[in-house]
């Protein structure tokens, strides 16, 4: 037998980098004392931990000295003197050691290469989506065609498992029962970009160990963002068996911080776009987190794209229990079309409709009389009478289109034209009125109320500025300017029973019929005089 060179390739997370030692000496010791031929200060390391010893045969044999955390070679425990061979792997806490073996006439393995080959595996999702169903190419036809049909099988039985998830915890919970039951995976986490802005966030995290489960930072800082940004941006799978060592993620210094040292990440690729990335990662040696990379990362990416469909069907489920929360909400105060534009084009980045100037009408309906009918009924009498009343008078808003600004009292203030434009909003307003006028008129016949009720209603169109105005804790959808002020003087004038409007009104109107002419006003406020309209219903 001719003799062997044997060298260390040094792996850990204790080591600051990955670096090859000659095992120059037949007896050759390891442990954290300074004399020791291959000193490791780590606190998982005894001070004599274990050594080499080479036979007279020439062959190599690894024992451990008593250590208090052990010696394993290739994971199994080291009870005995075992021979090493090329390849091997020597584990003594988490750092490792690869046994590099080479006859004095060939050049060494460590000579050749600065580090372990196909330290990180990057491959392109579109290439890695069919690849894990695919079988060898190697070996018989039927062998091979076996395998294809057992893959498939596990992917049908995963894709019906996740079909039938409706939450995410539960989508979690069957990939993580999967991904720890058939990868060399301790930690996983499921990032989703819910809010679809291109910011990941996770949603769940699990470790293969449940005890250390109250060890995961629940804000994922334990996660590797360069990695997931990365397979996020890019769409691409990445497998790296040593994140610490790869040039493409030298810039992120928490990767040394956190000690991530095998990482492998997949998109959640739905369709044309990536909604996620699936994260996992384990401390566990080069060597064996390099063996079954590619069918590893082909079958995690492939298990992606299955969670990518379920994941992507919770965010739309999501998204339209959003939307349906909203709507309910807005169609108490606007009308279907309104509550439509307003979660189709939705708000502005602070989550507020930033105030906008446009044309509008305004319209106010107060009550006639209601400080008299207060002191004739109590409180909930009054509420209820209130109530009633406006939900009749909405419904004609809403029927015109219009928006509901405000309850004043015994007045409801509305107004049209925003914030969807209407061209025709006066012919809107007006419209709004004599609807509401009619039906009180159809109520009061129907003796609704105790006593009969009117209305007293006024419009004014022209220029507002129309959006959320309000503090930090509250915000109010409403609409300002001399245009809505003006309004408000008309409705004072009004006769009880009819309506009226201002000059600009009747002018968008294009002369209607069954008004006339009040003449000329002056409000207080306004510096010039208001032709003022009115309509004659009596």
């Amino acid at each position: 037998m001719s003799e062997l060179n044997l060298r260390l390739q040094i792996e850990g997370q204790t080591t600051d980098v990955a670096r090859t030692v000659t095992v120059d000496k037949n007896e050759f010791t390891i442990g954290r004392l300074p004399e020791c031929d291959l000193h490791l200060p780590s606190y998982e390391i005894s001070r004599y931990h274990a050594r080499l010893l080479k036979t007279a045969s020439g062959v190599w044999l690894i024992e451990d000295l008593g250590s208090t955390n052990g010696t394993r070679l290739n994971q199994q425990p080291l009870t005995s003197p075992k021979p090493v061979k090329h390849g091997d792997v020597i584990e003594l806490g988490q750092i490792f050691l690869q046994v590099i073996l080479a006859s004095p006439t060939q050049p060494s393995l460590g000579q050749s290469q600065t580090s372990l080959p196909g330290v990180t595996i990057l491959r392109s999702a579109k290439e890695l989506q069919r690849q894990w169903v695919q079988p060898d190419t190697q070996g018989d036809d039927l062998s091979n065609h076996r395998q294809a049909i057992v893959r498939l099988q596990n992917l049908v039985d995963i894709a019906k498992a996740l079909n039938s998830a409706e939450s995410i915890e539960v989508i979690f919970s069957r990939v993580q029962a999967i991904v720890f039951r058939d990868l060399k995976i301790d930690r996983l986490a499921l990032l989703v970009d819910v809010s679809g802005s291109g910011q990941l966030e996770l949603l769940d995290a699990a470790t293969k160990d449940a005890s250390e489960h109250d060890t995961l930072a629940p804000d994922g800082s334990w996660i590797s963002q360069s990695i997931c940004q990365k397979v996020f941006a890019e769409q691409v799978a990445i497998k790296t068996a040593d994140a610490q060592r790869d040039s493409r993620f030298e810039g992120e210094q928490s990767i040394l911080v956190k000690g991530i040292r095998s990482a492998m990440a997949v998109p959640l690729w739905h369709e044309s776009k990536v909604v996620g990335v699936l994260y996992g990662d384990a401390q566990i040696s080069v060597s064996h987190w390099q063996k079954d990379g590619e069918e590893d990362l082909s079958f995690f990416s492939a298990l992606a794209n299955l969670v990518a469909s379920s994941v992507q069907r919770w965010l739309l489920t999501q998204k339209l229990k959003n939307e349906e929360t909203i709507r309910h909400r807005l169609e108490r105060y606007h009308s279907p079309a309104v509550v439509q534009h307003l979660i189709t084009v939705g708000k502005s980045e602070d989550g507020r409709i930033s105030p906008a100037e446009g044309e509008i009408s305004i319209l106010f309906a107060d009550l006639v009389g209601f400080t008299a009918m207060s002191e004739r009924l109590s409180p909930v009498q009054i509420a209820q009478l209130l109530n009633s009343f406006f939900e009749e008078m909405l419904q004609e808003v809403f029927a015109a289109g219009g928006t509901l600004d405000k309850f004043i009292g015994d007045c409801i203030m509305a107004f049209f034209g925003a914030p969807e434009p209407q061209a025709d909003h006066a012919k809107r307003a007006f419209a709004a009125a004599q609807g509401m006028l009619e039906r009180l008129e159809r109520l009061n016949a129907k003796k609704t109320w105790a006593k009969p009720l009117q209305l007293r209603i006024a419009i004014n169109s022209g220029k507002a500025v129309v959006g959320d105005v309000g503090s930090s804790q509250r915000v109010d959808y409403t609409v300002l300017g001399a245009t809505i002020n003006l309004a408000a003087r008309l409705e004072g004038i009004c006769p009880p029973g009819e309506c009226v409007i201002s000059e600009v009104t009747y002018t968008q109107l294009e002369c209607p019929s069954g008004f006339s002419e009040m003449g000329e006003h002056r409000f207080k406020g306004i510096n010039r005089p208001i032709r003022v309209y009115q309509t004659h219903r009596h």
